[in-house]
């Protein structure tokens, strides 16, 4: 297993970003493209003294809806035969150890929403489910914040994209991590030191390789795209000072405060 993150070095000048691969406490510095062959240069950099960013900069990130068997059985709501999805807004991207905002324009219920995440590694258009797995770099945490309260708010429309694309609801990482297997991980979401959610990427309807198969064929997939695969029972809302951790054994824990 390998875990990559993207970092800027202490103070942040906007032109230091760099990529490496996260070794106890350390990282090794890469350079090239992080997806094909990147090259270690052999500079160590101390976590400490460095900003992480999110681990990869998305076209897009793809957000699924109803992709666990229990929350689907919980919601009353059919199996879906193909994947429901939305997209969320790029400035909504948000990584760890940064301040979720309350959003000025809404005064309603916010919600967590502990997920993992697939990250693309290769550009993929209309591949079939035995190729898709090799379009799959890795995998990250993903906090699906929701302005809830705005969803069904207008009878004719449901909100999705202004419901989840505030500045800040894009919440993911700290960091990438390759060589895992998504079907023996657990995804848990900690409320101020509290576990809300407790849930096995097992009971996911439509698994990664497929998910990304499906969703190829709908529109291209590039390199540092991100699949949120869905949340499962336990969701619950964020009081302003609260602090929340996703929780992903392998990929490790991403935490923010609301305010």
């Amino acid at each position: 297993m390998t875990q990559w993150v993207r970092f800027v070095s202490r103070p942040a000048s906007g032109e230091n970003e760099a990529f490496g691969i996260l070794d106890d406490g350390s990282i090794r510095v890469h350079e090239g493209d992080m997806y094909a062959q990147p090259r270690a240069t052999g500079e160590v950099a101390a976590l400490s003294a460095v900003k992480l960013l999110t681990p990869t900069r998305p076209s897009k990130m793809i957000a699924l809806v109803d992709n666990f068997h229990a929350l689907v059985a919980k919601l009353d709501h059919h199996v879906p035969a193909e994947p429901l999805y939305f997209l969320k807004g790029s400035n909504s991207f948000l990584s760890d150890g940064e301040t979720i905002r309350v959003p000025a324009s809404y005064g309603g219920k916010v919600v967590y929403e502990g997920e993992l995440g697939i990250v693309i590694g290769r550009r993929c258009a209309g591949v079939p489910e035995a190729e898709a797995a090799g379009c799959i770099f890795g995998y990250t945490c993903i906090n699906d914040v929701t302005a809830v309260e705005l969803l069904n708010r207008d009878p004719g429309f449901a909100q999705w994209t202004r419901a989840k694309s505030f500045d800040t609801f894009g919440v993911f990482g700290p960091v990438v991590a390759t060589g895992l297997d998504p079907a023996r991980l657990t995804v848990r979401t900690m409320l101020n030191g509290q576990e809300r959610q407790n849930y096995a990427v097992s009971d996911m309807i439509f698994p990664p390789a497929r998910l990304v198969s499906l969703l190829s064929q709908d529109m291209t997939l590039e390199p540092g795209d991100v699949i949120a695969c869905g949340t499962s029972v336990g969701v619950g809302s964020m009081k302003p000072g609260s602090t929340v951790s996703i929780v992903i054994d392998g990929i490790g824990a991403l935490t923010n405060r609301y305010e």
